[in-house]
């Protein structure tokens, strides 16, 4: 299987929105409630930029899979801390889709000049967290019942990785 990641293109929110709404609806693995349509992944996908990408997997001329890096916080002394969030269609998990992702983000990442690269994965989410340690994370935090979805409290594991 040949995959290409690039940067997101306007003509890719509804295929971004596509992939992410099982997770919406489906999992715990975002704490959004509702799903999200095209419009809205269009104005989030505007609303990055080279210091904060959003890339895309493609296979086959099908995006299969997205990533992000966002800020971690808005306070001025936070500007080289990002938080990188991936997601693979439910088709394609498995293949290494989400690892090629989180490579290419800390690439960016680093040559945007970012120091830390955070992620926050729901506790029991072994495959992100699994894939989280490969690519160089290592686990410094447990937020307790920090998000209520489906009816029970949920924990969120902080993961860090700090860039050369």
């Amino acid at each position: 299987m040949d995959v290409v990641v690039r940067d997101a293109e306007p003509g890719d929110a509804q295929a971004i929105a596509d992939i992410y709404n099982p997770y919406v609806t489906g999992s715990v693995a975002t704490f959004h409630t509702e799903p999200v349509d095209e419009a809205e992944r269009l104005q989030w996908l505007i609303g990055h930029d080279a210091l904060h990408p959003v890339l895309v997997a493609v296979c086959d001329e099908e995006v299969v899979g997205w990533g992000s890096l966002t800020q971690w916080a808005s306070r001025p002394a936070w500007r080289r801390t990002v938080e990188v969030s991936t997601y693979v269609s439910l088709e394609h998990r498995g293949e290494g889709i989400g690892r090629l992702l989180m490579d290419a983000l800390i690439e960016r990442a680093s040559g945007a000049g970012h120091h830390v690269v955070m992620a926050q994965v729901v506790a029991g989410n072994e495959a992100s967290l699994a894939m989280g340690e490969r690519s160089g994370f290592e686990r410094v935090g447990l937020l307790k019942e920090v998000g209520h979805k489906f009816g029970a409290y949920h924990d969120i594991v902080l993961l860090q990785r700090i860039l050369p």
